[in-house]
């Protein structure tokens, strides 16, 4: 398990996590970020400084952002592996499918 960035994210990418984030495994795309689930440790820092409350464990993503983020969050990383640091990385030109698919400006209720 891990923690997951789910839809609130999304043309928002606030940040703060990165900074939080004591084992640099969160990582930027296009519109959204992204928790690398193996390097996650899990330590839940990146969780309460989140300003859009974007980031959960895994098994407590909201119903109504579905149990698709977790998955979106995996998907990123297909072809990057594990490339072992979000900073040194730095950001990518793409996104998940899921994230990829949505519309631009999207707005949670």
């Amino acid at each position: 398990m891990a923690y997951v960035i789910g839809l609130p994210c999304v043309d928002v990418k606030d940040r703060s996590c990165i900074e939080e984030c004591p084992v640099d495994c969160i990582y930027e795309g296009r519109r959204a970020l992204y928790i690398h689930p193996e390097e996650c440790v899990d330590c839940g820092a990146c969780e309460p400084v989140c300003p859009v409350d974007a980031i959960y464990f895994e098994d407590d993503m909201p119903e109504e952002w579905g149990a698709d983020h977790a998955a979106s969050n995996a998907a990123f990383f297909d072809g990057l592996g594990s490339p072992g640091g979000g900073s040194a990385l730095g950001p990518q030109d793409h996104d998940s499918p899921l994230v990829g698919a949505l519309p631009q400006e999207v707005t949670v209720a």
